[in-house]
Order: structure tokens, then C-alpha cells, then sequence
């Protein structure tokens, strides 16, 4: 099969992957919060920004690599942390990381995974990120960063954007509940997507493996309940003091979107920020990270991350001019699993990669952090 005839975009490969999906599991991808407007505007923010082709610079070399908080990458882009990724497809957590290593690229493990960090440690490389939502409980906290620094990651992402849980109302119509309940509603779903329940079958069915190690010891509410929520806390800045003095590596500030909000984190030993509406899926109203990122970029001098609404080269050029100095995706990722299983993330890379190269060519620029200068 030629993919790159069949699958030369992203839009391709999440065509493909809502085919390959059952309803339920497509939704709890797909959706975010409300009406879906915060994720809308993270897109349609991207296709409003425009960049001016440049002429007669003559032949380049280009290279689309880049170097990030003391690691050498093959692009500017990593595989953002997704909750549960194991629902969307079988032993995906283990799939993505080991793809995110031969592509020489940074994934980052969800506290709320199917698999835990040590599940997945012999996949990874020293440049692999842990995603922490934070728990309430002190001692699982000490503890789960230990097991995340042993299993060998070497950046802590700890998500500050979450105080309350969202409604996700498109997961609930599916009738998707935490953990999965096989209803007759759901197996219906379940019978028209068959390599998808194969996989399911031998793998079994996910659960928050590491939230499950530390359940029956913080909480006596009913399994059935969302174990992720019934642990976390809604840290404040002591609690940032506490994770940055626990934790020896890199840490990184997921949820940022206020320009005030980020100069301070300069003083509390922070390395990044990664500016974040948690890909629409938290607070409808929410701005798309692309437009807050010139005034966030203005207030620090920290490294900035971004996520949110990008699915090609050209809209991780687009991130980069604006001041970004690294994209993450999400959602992209796991299209491209369910699309086509364990070769999906090697294509996607391909993809963003040729992409990159073709628009810098455009700009004339040797390197994406170029058109930054334009």
C-alpha cells in the first residue's frame, strides 16, 4: 500500500480512523466540551494566520530539527499526553512511545494512561515526558514521581488547567462511562469495528493502571466513580513548590493561557510553559492557545510549548513565527494509530515532516525557527 498516495494528510488518516472506530471510542476522542467551540476556534484560529512566500533565495539545505530543554530532536513536535489512550487502541501507550523513540521525538505518558510508566520504560528513551494531573494525597505524589523518574523519563508536565472536571457532553450521549461498561448499546458499536475488538480481546479492557495502585488507599468511593478526578487536587503555588523541590529533571507548565500568569513561574525554577485550553475539551469559552501566544511570548522568557488545533507542518510553522519554540499534538497521534495501527505514527511524522519541508521552501528558510525572523 502506497500511504502516502492514500494518506498524504492528517484529514486522511482521521477519516480513516472514524471507520476503524467504535462510536463511543471516536467521541471520547474526537470531542471536546459544550458546544465544541473552544476546539472549532483552536482550528480556525491556525487557518487565519497568514505567512508571505519569499523568491529568488536560491537553492537551501534545510534541516527540521531542533534542540529543546538539553535534548536534540528530528522535529519541533512530540506526541501530547491522551487519557486512556489504551481505549482508543490496544496497547497504544507502549505503540506511541516506541514510535515517538525511533522518530527521535518526545512522548509524553498520561498520569490517567491505560499502562503505567513501567510499562512502558523499556520502549522509551531519555527523552520521554510524564504527564502529572496532581493527586491530593502527598505521599502518592513522592511516590508516583519516583516511579516516573526510575522508569527512566526525564521531564515532568504537571497540568494545572483542570480544578473541576468537564462535562464532555458528546461522551456521555455515547454512552462511554469510566471505567467502560460493555451495554448492549455499546457491544452493537463494538461488533462493526472488528480489528479494533480483536485488539481489545487480547489486550483487555483498559483501566487507569497507576491511579488503580494508589485507589483503595485515598479514596473508599465506589470504583465505578472517575478514578482520575476522585485523586486529584487543584494545586496552588505551594503545591508547584513542593512538586519542583520532589522532582530532579525538567519540569514543564501545562494549562497556561494568561500572559500574567506566566512571568512568575520564572522565579519558582519552571523550565517551560506549555500553553494549553486542553484541547478544547475543559472550558468551552476558552481562547485558542495560538492567539494568546504573542503575549505570553512577550512575558517570559521561558520556553513555550503549544498545543492545540495544529495538523500539518505549515500550522507548526505558524506556531513557530508566532513564538512558540515547541508543538505538541494529541488527538493527531492517535488518528493515525486507529488509521493504521502501529504504522500510523511513522506516517504521521513523515507527513509532518515532508510538510514542514515543503512550506519552508516556500518561506525560504533553511530551518523552521526562521520564519520567526520574517
Amino acid at each position: 500500500m502506497d500511504l502516502n498516495a492514500r494518506y498524504p494528510a492528517l484529514s486522511d488518516l482521521r477519516a480513516r480512523a472514524r471507520k476503524r472506530l467504535p462510536h463511543f471510542v471516536w467521541e471520547f476522542l474526537d470531542s471536546g466540551t459544550g458546544l465544541d467551540a473552544a476546539k472549532a476556534r483552536n482550528r480556525a484560529s491556525f487557518d487565519a494566520i497568514e505567512l508571505t512566500p519569499a523568491i529568488l533565495r536560491g537553492e537551501l539545505k534545510y534541516s527540521t530539527g531542533t534542540s529543546f530543554l538539553g535534548h536534540d530532536y528530528a522535529l519541533p513536535v512530540g506526541i501530547a499526553p491522551v487519557g486512556m489512550s489504551g481505549l482508543i487502541w490496544p496497547d497504544a501507550e507502549r505503540i506511541l512511545a516506541r514510535a515517538a523513540t525511533q522518530a527521535n521525538i518526545p512522548y509524553t505518558l498520561s498520569t490517567v494512561a491505560s499502562q503505567t510508566p513501567e510499562d512502558v520504560s523499556d520502549v522509551i528513551d531519555d527523552k520521554a515526558w510524564f504527564q502529572l494531573y496532581p493527586p491530593r494525597d502527598q505521599d502518592v505524589l513522592k511516590d508516583m514521581l519516583l516511579r516516573a523518574e526510575s522508569a527512566g523519563f526525564s521531564a515532568l508536565v504537571m497540568t494545572v488547567d483542570i480544578p473541576v472536571a468537564s462535562r464532555r457532553e458528546r461522551q456521555q450521549r455515547s454512552g462511554l462511562t469510566t471505567p467502560p461498561r460493555l451495554t448492549p448499546r455499546l457491544l452493537t458499536q463494538i461488533a462493526r469495528c472488528p480489528t479494533w475488538a480483536l485488539g481489545m480481546a487480547r489486550q483487555g479492557m483498559p483501566r487507569m493502571r497507576m491511579i488503580d495502585d494508589y485507589l483503595p488507599d485515598v479514596s473508599g468511593q465506589p470504583s465505578n466513580q472517575h478514578a482520575g478526578y476522585m485523586m486529584r487536587t487543584a494545586p496552588d503555588w505551594d503545591y508547584l513548590r513542593t512538586v519542583r523541590d520532589l522532582w530532579g529533571g525538567h519540569l514543564i507548565i501545562k494549562g497556561v493561557l494568561r500572559a500574567e500568569d506566566a512571568k512568575p513561574f520564572e522565579a519558582e525554577g519552571v523550565d517551560a510553559i506549555w500553553i494549553s485550553n486542553h484541547g478544547g475539551r475543559q472550558f468551552d469559552a476558552a481562547p485558542a492557545p495560538i492567539n494568546v501566544l504573542p503575549k505570553i511570548r512577550t512575558a517570559t522568557k521561558l520556553p513555550l510549548i503549544l498545543d492545540g488545533g495544529i495538523e500539518s507542518g505549515l500550522d507548526v510553522l505558524r506556531a513557530l513565527t508566532l513564538g512558540a519554540d515547541f508543538v505538541m499534538l494529541g488527538r493527531g497521534w492517535h488518528y493515525a494509530l486507529a488509521a493504521l495501527g502501529p504504522k500510523g505514527p511513522a506516517h504521521l511524522a513523515h507527513i509532518l515532516r515532508e510538510d514542514l519541508l515543503a512550506n519552508m521552501g516556500q518561506l525560504g528558510i533553511r530551518t523552521p525557527f526562521e520564519a520567526r525572523n520574517r
